[in-house]
């Protein structure tokens, strides 16, 4: 799959109830046993039992262009033996199952990535489209 836009996360960025550059915006390293549906999957208890590490919140994000970057970010002593597929960025609302998915993004150099216990370090892309671009 290509990097894309859940469903009800493009609903809610259109109407004005997501502020990049203002919301928490986090991003959870996801195992490979997540299957996506981007069309019915709408909040952060859909993906949690596959989410490897602690979500690691977006820092110094900034909204050019159309399109979201943000600092790299690095997830710490990843438990080994999984392995990632790609990442989600939600909008954290404090509570689980409130908190809307966003983004899936596999199109990250390296992914799908085996496990090792070490970190895990996604760099976002220089380019024109960053993080993702509308």
């Amino acid at each position: 799959m290509a990097n894309a836009l859940y469903t009800k996360g493009k609903e809610k960025i259109l109407s004005g109830a997501i502020n990049f550059t203002s919301d928490t915006i986090k991003v959870a390293l996801v195992k490979s046993t997540y299957t996506q549906n981007l069309a019915t999957d709408e909040f952060y208890t859909t993906i949690s039992a596959g989410v490897l590490g602690t979500p690691q919140t977006l820092a110094a994000k900034t909204v050019t262009g159309g399109a979201l970057d943000a600092d790299d970010v690095t997830w710490s002593a990843v438990t080994a033996g999984y392995t990632a597929k790609c990442v989600v960025l939600y909008k954290d609302t404090g509570a689980e199952a409130t908190s809307p998915l966003l983004a899936f993004i596999d199109t990250i150099t390296g992914f799908p990535l085996a496990t090792n216990g070490g970190d895990v370090t996604v760099r976002w892309d220089n380019g024109a489209y960053k993080i993702f671009s509308l």
